[in-house]
């Protein structure tokens, strides 16, 4: 071959050589940087496209699980206060029987009465104020909670309980004399059965709550294992990836420098 300083075809290989070198390397950098195998449509555009879509699936997930914990507290609160109405009813259903005993000054029907009015007013308390977000679902206006449950849009039901005192049937009851008070006391424990039909269905739909938020949680654990066999980066693969390609980067720096000084050679041609 013709020796010139024109052209160095040396130089030539070990520049490519070199930059080849430098986009694997920029590329092993990145994927350590990021963690990730495939950081856009360039490194791989199929399996891009199919971790974004799943991606897609994971945010439209979250955004039910999220529906789904409002429904939860919303159920949640309407148990509690449900329970706390039930032993709130037995309370009274313990002064009805008492107040069903012939006999009785007036002095103890009315202290009875007192008390017996204080726990339905007690009731009517806790109704009012066992909301969450703006849903009541045991007060005298209440609405059956329809909670999203997939992203396609099915939801679950959780049926709508009226047990404020009103709804019980306790809002006139009195506990005057003995008569009324052995009417007071059918009501109450056809109250108590109420509150405790009310509460099963709302456990029931706390419990289809809780197990379809259990799935969903389960569901975007294995869509994230998904997205990160498709797209992750084997670390330890691209740490010796790392190590090979800077020292190729070293050797074609020199290997560059040695093809570059050849034509200096030339220079003896001339010499005298």
């Amino acid at each position: 071959m013709a020796m010139s300083i024109n052209t160095n075809a040396g130089a030539m290989v070990a520049l490519q050589s070199l930059s080849a070198t430098n986009r694997f390397l920029e590329t092993t950098q990145m994927r350590v940087t990021t963690g990730l195998r495939v950081n856009g449509p360039k490194d791989d555009a199929a399996t891009f496209a199919i971790a974004q879509n799943m991606r897609g699936d994971i945010a439209g997930m979250a955004a039910v699980k999220t529906n789904l914990a409002l429904g939860q507290s919303i159920v949640n609160v309407a148990i509690d206060a449900g329970k706390a109405i039930a032993d709130l009813l037995t309370e009274m259903k313990a002064k009805s029987v008492q107040a069903s005993q012939e006999g009785l000054d007036t002095d103890s029907y009315v202290a009875l009465h007192q008390e017996f009015t204080s726990l339905r007013a007690q009731i009517e308390s806790i109704v009012a104020t066992a909301e969450f977000n703006g849903k009541n679902l045991i007060d005298s206006a209440s609405t059956n909670l329809k909670v999203l449950s997939t992203v396609d849009g099915s939801s679950i039901t959780v049926t709508a309980q009226q047990i404020d005192a009103t709804s019980l049937g306790l809002a006139t009851l009195t506990l005057s004399n003995a008569t009324v008070a052995a009417t007071a006391l059918t009501a109450i424990s056809q109250a108590i059965i109420d509150v405790s039909n009310a509460l099963a269905s709302l456990g029931a739909g706390a419990r289809r709550i809780d197990i379809q938020a259990d799935f969903t949680g389960k569901l975007m654990d294995i869509l994230k294992q998904g997205v990160g066999n498709l797209v992750d980066a084997d670390l330890a693969q691209e740490s010796a990836n790392l190590q090979s390609f800077q020292i190729k980067q070293q050797l074609g720096v020199q290997a560059l420098a040695i093809a570059n000084a050849g034509p200096q050679s030339i220079l003896a041609l001339f010499g005298r």
